[in-house]
């Protein structure tokens, strides 16, 4: 009998040991994989209707879920703590240093789909040529503002000159005398 209750009692601890084992190689098994592929795409399909925030040159797409800005040229989507840019509505996009995005569109209030809400929603095509021709006129008046600055730049310059030649004769003298040269009081 002693004999039968040794091979139980055998038993139940190697049963017990393989239960314990079975437990370790199973959670040993149990393998985790993570790979951070980062936030979803940016996704918008179809050209979007903009609305324009007020009082300022930044627009924002109003029917998708995520965030997605234009400005100067350029498309903006923040996601998390993370900002993307583009050329284009659809991408590709690309990430951006928070300290590179525009004060206009990081200031762009969180609460503007409800604020503007009930702005005008412009369609994308009428949308598009309007901002060109709008960057188009921006950039004429840039240019022709450059040239006057230029033109009257070089009249104060033709100016000055015409000054300095009149004062001629006078002024180099006075030069040479600040210069221990000529003939000065003490000199000769």
């Amino acid at each position: 009998m002693r004999k039968g209750i040794t091979v139980i009692l055998g038993m139940v601890i190697l049963l017990g040991a393989f239960a314990v084992l079975g437990v370790a190689w199973e959670a040993a098994a149990q393998v985790q994989v993570n790979v951070n592929l980062g936030p979803p795409p940016i996704v918008v399909a179809e050209p979007p209707a903009m609305v324009l925030v007020p009082h300022s040159q930044v627009y924002f797409v109003p029917e998708p879920d995520i965030d997605v800005f234009f400005y100067n040229g350029h498309w903006w989507s923040p996601r998390g703590e993370r900002w993307y840019r583009s050329r284009a509505y659809n991408g590709p996009w690309t990430i951006v240093e928070r300290r590179y995005v525009p004060g206009p569109v990081y200031r762009v209030p969180r609460d503007y789909r409800v604020v503007y809400e009930r702005e005008r929603h412009i369609p994308y095509g009428q949308w598009k040529k309007q901002w060109k021709d709008h960057h188009k006129a921006e950039q004429k008046a840039l240019k022709q503002h450059h040239k006057a600055e230029r033109k009257e730049f070089k009249a104060h310059e033709k100016q000055g000159y015409k000054e300095n030649q009149h004062e001629g004769k006078g002024h180099k003298e006075f030069e040479l005398h600040q210069n221990g040269h000529g003939h000065g009081p003490g000199r000769g």
